[in-house]
């Protein structure tokens, strides 16, 4: 399964102490493709910086990107779904988009304009729905 993790899905996912981090397990188990681009990760390391400081953030960003299930890809166009509502999570969608991704994963509710999209469909999904769709073995 294809999937992109929103910023708030992959912070709550990291810790082994998080009832989300089976998300983050079924990349390292490789049950799951995540897909990041340049943008993402950039934003990745802003926000796990915040939280855990700079040393942590590049021990944790190079475990992640030396996972094989975890794909870097460029995206070469730019949709602007949701640069009205908030510019900074279009890099999601972008790479959602662009991937083909079954799935965009995320608990911002910015993203539910995408539900009334009819192209490109962007699927997006709360990571606890996710979770239960995981755990059902789908």
């Amino acid at each position: 399964m294809r999937v992109v993790f929103d910023t708030n899905v992959l912070l709550v996912a990291l810790p082994s102490h998080s009832p989300f981090h089976a998300l983050y397990q079924a990349v390292v188990d490789e049950r799951l493709t995540l897909f990041v681009t340049t943008e993402t990760l950039a934003e990745y390391e802003e926000q796990i910086s915040s939280r855990l400081g700079v040393a942590r953030t590049d021990v944790q960003l190079r475990e992640l990107l030396n996972l094989p299930s975890v794909q870097e890809l460029t995206v070469y166009y730019q949709w602007h779904l949701l640069a009205d509502i908030d510019a900074d999570d279009d890099k999601f969608v972008d790479c959602a988009i662009a991937c083909g991704a079954d799935y965009l994963v995320t608990n911002d509710r910015h993203f539910d304009r995408l539900r009334s999209i009819p192209f490109p469909v962007v699927n997006i999904i709360r990571a606890e729905d996710f979770l239960r769709l995981l755990q059902a073995g789908k």
